[in-house]
């Protein structure tokens, strides 16, 4: 599994039309040109990589470390698909309420086109959700859900979380082509692109986002917390009114349930959310889950369900939780060069490093398709070639 994260500042308003309109045929053909040169599955391990696509962003031409830029480039090649057609690559999924149509439209897409492992697309699709929100509960409650496939089944999946206190947001990246446990150690890298402001801006001092405290924090898919995993799911083929009966008990006092203060009322879970836990429980003693995944994947187990389980295992079994934040487990990534210096492509949305010029870019764009045009119809010749080759090797053999 390789994943990797980034932290992004929240930024004010939008991109502006006349902006998103070239944004959108500028991805668009800068995605086809890719697949077409290296293939779809090199698009997919590009957007899995935070640097990649945080430059994929300033050369469009949008704030070049807000927030805002992972959701509106997502956009622009969701659109860019929609609008074109085969550009190499099928988008679902966005920001919000448009995040929850994610497996309709996989369906739909795949239905269309024939692929046969639309299903399982959806399933692994709600799943990196589920480890995203409830097996990570790291202070960012994600908003936008982005799931990128191919006509072979290969994905990868961009999705972003908002600390409500600190106005950061987390961005978090999937790549299935070498996915082995959706729940053990599926980091590959995480990356603080606060460094990356620093240096563009010329900054010693950038603002620094406050990170959630250890005490809220739940970490489950971090190795350290195997037993942790175990333990939870062995709890969830108890009787349910059993482990509600405990959860009731370790909630009278401080908890860990409480994201920004470190106790809890009555007020909180009584009586409404009990009786959604309760529910969560019953559902995942009626699946009799064999393993963590499969508790996660139960309807109606979330954020809560993982945390009280998960609490139990600690305070009634001895079972310890991992309060790390995933951050810590890697080294700061340098490149030699800062994700920000492409911004100096088209400038930025908001005037840095300079105004968006509309006469350089739309001209990039006619380069850009122009050689586009020119790489497929080289491909078209080479598969002529190679079929009169085919027919004169034909007609030269030896008959039977």
């Amino acid at each position: 599994m390789k994943r990797n994260t980034a932290y992004l500042p929240l930024h004010d308003g939008k991109a502006p039309s006349y902006l998103f309109e070239r944004m959108v045929k500028l991805s668009g053909v800068m995605t086809a040109l890719i697949v077409e040169e290296y293939g779809a599955e090199e698009m997919l391990r590009r957007l899995s990589d935070p640097w990649w696509f945080q430059a994929f962003g300033c050369v469009l031409g949008f704030d070049w470390h807000s927030s805002g830029l992972t959701t509106v480039c997502c956009g622009a090649l969701k659109e860019a698909q929609r609008r074109y057609g085969d550009i190499g690559i099928y988008v679902a999924g966005g920001k919000g309420g448009q995040s929850r149509k994610t497996p309709l439209e996989i369906i739909e897409i795949s239905d269309r086109l024939g692929i046969g492992s639309g299903e399982d697309l959806v399933r692994i699709s709600k799943l990196v959700a589920k480890v995203d929100s409830a097996a990570l509960q790291d202070g960012f409650s994600l908003y936008h859900h982005c799931f990128f496939f191919t006509s072979s089944g290969s994905w990868c999946v961009i999705q972003q979380g908002m600390n409500e206190q600190t106005n950061y947001a987390r961005r978090y990246h999937w790549l299935g082509e070498t996915t082995k446990d959706f729940v053990c150690n599926p980091h590959a890298a995480i990356e603080d692109l606060r460094e990356n402001q620093e240096s563009f801006l010329g900054q010693s001092h950038a603002p620094e986002p406050c990170f959630p405290s250890r005490s809220s924090l739940l970490n489950m898919i971090s190795p350290e917390a195997e037993s942790s995993r175990q333990t939870c799911s062995l709890i969830a083929q108890e009787n349910p009114q059993k482990t509600l009966n405990l959860i009731s008990e370790i909630i009278e006092g401080p908890t860990l349930f409480a994201p920004s203060r470190h106790h809890l009322s009555t007020s909180d879970f009584y009586p409404v959310k009990l009786k959604m836990l309760h529910k969560a429980l019953i559902a995942a003693y009626e699946r009799e889950p064999k393993d963590f995944q499969s508790l996660l994947e139960t309807p109606l187990v979330g954020p809560a369900t993982i945390r009280s389980l998960a609490l139990v295992a600690e305070l009634i079994f001895g079972v310890p939780l991992c309060r790390k934040d995933p951050l810590e487990d890697f080294s700061k990534r340098v490149d030699g060069r800062s994700w920000a210096d492409y911004s100096f492509a088209h400038g930025g949305k908001d005037g840095i490093p300079f105004p968006i010029n509309p006469n350089t870019y739309d001209r990039n764009i006619e380069i850009l398709e122009k050689a586009l045009r020119k790489a497929k119809i080289g491909y078209t010749e080479k598969k002529e070639a190679l079929k009169r080759l085919a027919q004169i090797s034909q007609r030269t053999s030896p008959s039977a």
